[in-house]
């Protein structure tokens, strides 16, 4: 579907509030405070064993296998060369600045190829169709299908490319392409030019493709952090 261009974009925040207990007398002072510190480091010791990690928060965790979307199968029906392939070993692309500027250049190459239509409107039914832009016309899917081709091309491996399905900022059903890295899990959309971390879109990530088969699908069901258009990517580059 045609999605319109990012609504103005909030920040969440959060804060956490600390109490403080009122001491009486020398010692009891000595006292209170010596507690007091005990409690704090506990609760910063909790903190971050319950907090993951940056490193942690650059990937999207997975759970378990989940339903894979129609416009898949429909797409692999009519594309079966497509689908009949064999499982291969999860697979994270290095992120050098070369391969940086290749998924830069690929995925503006394809938002602006592609001239956005809506699913109804291009294909006259409602059910989703999955496609590659053969008239140079599509949705969300066919811009990040044809990234995914374009990509694979380019001699990025298939396992490291997923067809994604999230909810956008206004709660529409959207679909991305994602791609592994060794520095996280980047997002190439076409709402957007940047290409951002996953966890920079503001998107309800919902499912996308298991990295050893395209055919089995897992799911997300994860917030992706806090929405911003413009990141500076280069700085995950070694």
């Amino acid at each position: 579907m045609v999605l319109p261009v990012l609504r103005s974009l909030g920040v969440l925040t959060s804060s956490f509030l600390l109490g403080c207990v009122s001491l009486v007398g020398l010692t009891s002072l000595d006292v209170s405070s010596a507690s007091a510190q005990s409690t704090l480091l506990k609760q910063s010791t909790l903190l971050e064993k319950t907090q993951p990690s940056a490193d942690a928060l650059r990937f999207a965790s997975v759970g378990g296998r989940t339903s894979v979307p129609y416009g898949w199968l429909n797409f692999c029906h009519r594309r079966p060369k497509e689908c009949k392939v064999p499982a291969l070993p999860a697979t994270n692309v290095k992120l050098t600045a070369q391969n940086l500027r290749i998924l830069k250049r690929i995925n503006l190459k394809a938002n602006n190829y592609i001239k956005p239509v809506s699913n109804f409107e291009h294909w006259g039914t409602m059910a989703d169709h999955w496609d590659y832009p053969v008239d140079g016309k599509g949705d969300c899917k066919i811009y990040a299908l044809y990234k995914r081709k374009l990509l694979q091309e380019a001699g990025f491996p298939r396992q490291a490319l997923l067809m994604t399905v999230v909810h956008d900022l206004d709660n529409e059903g959207h679909t991305i392409l994602t791609v592994k890295t060794d520095k996280g899990d980047l997002v190439l959309d076409n709402l957007v030019d940047e290409i951002r971390p996953w966890n920079a879109t503001g998107y309800y990530f919902l499912k996308r493709q298991s990295q050893q088969n395209p055919n089995i699908w897992v799911s997300i069901n994860q917030r992706g952090g806090t929405p911003k258009t413009v990141t500076n990517v280069a700085k995950l580059v070694d």
